[in-house]
This record gives structure tokens, sequence and C-alpha cells, in this order.
């Protein structure tokens, strides 16, 4: 039960259709005051990726997890940390630990997963038109960038 219920045919005179007849038909059940786990989710995901938008300019350091230098795996693990959600430290680690989506499923917030033969290398969050927040390299700094590559993994943080 993850959405709000959009069936007003199938409610009778008195306002109420029962969970059975909802069910029934493939619609969902919102109960009052209940948080839905994927409108969580997403709160977690849009605070993580402001967090990350706002330290734009930070440095590179490899091995760096913040307040103020990061590497990629280090600025999402932050970020997320920040947000309510703990991750694992590396990019390998924090790809076994999220839930796999399809790009056409993927949403601003998820974890963006370089790869080559099969082993994850870089890794940055979600923003939404094809670009990442992420901490690239020495010499480099977190900066919003487009994803170069097809060669990507996408995963959402629960």
């Amino acid at each position: 039960m993850t959405a709000q219920m959009h069936v007003p045919s199938l409610l009778s005179r008195a306002g109420a259709v029962s969970a059975l007849t909802l069910a029934a038909v493939g619609g969902t059940l919102l109960a009052p005051g209940a948080a839905p786990e994927a409108q969580a989710a997403t709160a977690h995901a849009n605070k993580a990726l402001s967090i990350a938008a706002a330290k734009k300019g930070a440095p590179y350091r490899y091995g760096a997890a913040g307040p103020s230098r990061f590497d990629c795996s280090g600025l999402t693990l932050y970020a997320y940390k920040k947000a309510g959600k703990s991750l694992p430290r590396t990019a390998q680690q924090q790809y076994n630990k999220t839930r796999h989506v399809s790009a056409g499923s993927r949403q601003k917030g998820d974890l963006v997963f370089f790869h080559s033969g099969g082993k994850v290398y870089h890794v940055g969050i979600y923003a939404g038109s094809g670009k990442i927040w992420h901490s690239p390299k020495t010499g480099s700094w977190v900066k919003l960038d487009k994803i170069w590559s097809s060669k990507v993994y996408y995963g959402r943080v629960g």
C-alpha cells in the first residue's frame, strides 16, 4: 500500500470503498496519517540530493567522506547519512546494498554506479535530466555533470 487511491468511480454514495474491492481492481489504499514508503524514500532521496548539491565546489580527496572534502562514495555516504539513511563506504558496497532499478525507473536521488568488467568504480547521485552530482577525481571537486557512459547501473537507497 504505497500510493493514494485515484478511482472515484468506485466510491459509494457514502464515499467509501472496501479494501477488498479496491484490491480486486488493482487499486491501493492509503491509511490516514501513514507515510507511504515511496513518499518516505523520495523524501530521503531529495534531501540527499540537496545535501550533495550544497557541497558544490568541495575538493576531491581520496578516502574523504566530508564535511569539506569527498571522494565519490564519500559524497554519497555523507549526503545520505545527513538525510537519515546509512550506506557502506565504497561504491561497490553501496551498489550491493541498494535496490537496483532500471534506467527507465530512475528517480532524482537514486545512485548512479559506473561499471567496467562487472566491477563498480564510481558513484554519483542522480539529479535528473541525465546529470549527476559527484566528486570525480584528484584535482577536481564536487560538481554536476552529464552521465558520460552507457555503462551505468541505478540503485535506490531503501
